[in-house]
């Protein structure tokens, strides 16, 4: 009979994300991850397996915590066009007061991913579509909430809101400059005639 787990999964998972967050999957060694969960290697591969199929659950973890939760909240905002306002001021929130610049780790895991990670690339490919059809999703209810609002067509500033948002993620990780991901962020708004950040106060 198995033993049970004397430990807490969502835990364990929230220190994995760090770990693998913090120092990318290739520089995260068997080690690293035995210091930041607090569990051995043999107690951390029955649970989790593989360093491979514990980062793919530790980025399930991360996007249920984080990218999935902030659009759950959002996408039954009574303003549409503020809730795509919103998901970006907390995005530049948290880029803007991360001291260790890690950007995000779904796109970590799109600019870690190689040709043999067909699996891992499907899995952000999947996520950043939702991610899109969120804001596709917005922009076609802000324009019915207000006439003229969007300068161009739902899917096509669906699409340029996600570039933006890699843009910025990327940024974040090599040269962090606050007013350079601010107007990134505000021209891509403004473009669409979505409320400025200045609307939200997030924190």
């Amino acid at each position: 009979m198995a033993r049970p787990r004397t430990f807490d999964e969502s835990i364990v998972l929230t220190a994995a994300v760090e770990a693998f967050w913090t120092q990318g999957y290739e520089g995260t060694s068997t080690r690293d991850l035995v210091r930041f969960t607090g569990l051995n290697q043999p107690s951390l591969y029955n649970a989790f397996g593989d360093k491979r199929s514990l980062y793919r659950r530790a980025l399930e973890h991360y996007l249920e915590c984080s990218v999935r939760a902030r659009i759950r909240r959002l996408e039954g905002a009574p303003h549409a066009g503020k809730a795509i306002t919103e998901f970006f001021a907390e995005v530049l929130y948290r880029t803007l007061n991360d001291p260790l610049n890690r950007g995000c780790l779904l796109v970590n895991s799109a600019l870690e991913a190689n040709g043999e990670d067909a699996d891992l690339r499907q899995a952000v490919a999947d996520e950043l579509e939702a991610i899109r059809s969120f804001f596709e999703d917005r922009l076609q209810a802000f324009s019915l909430q207000q006439e003229g609002a969007a300068a161009i067509e739902a899917k096509q500033g669906a699409s340029h809101l996600v570039s933006v948002l890699l843009g910025v993620r990327v940024l974040a990780r090599i040269n962090l400059d606050p007013a350079c991901v601010t107007d990134a962020i505000g021209i891509a708004l403004h473009s669409l005639g979505l409320p400025p950040l200045s609307s939200c106060d997030v924190h």
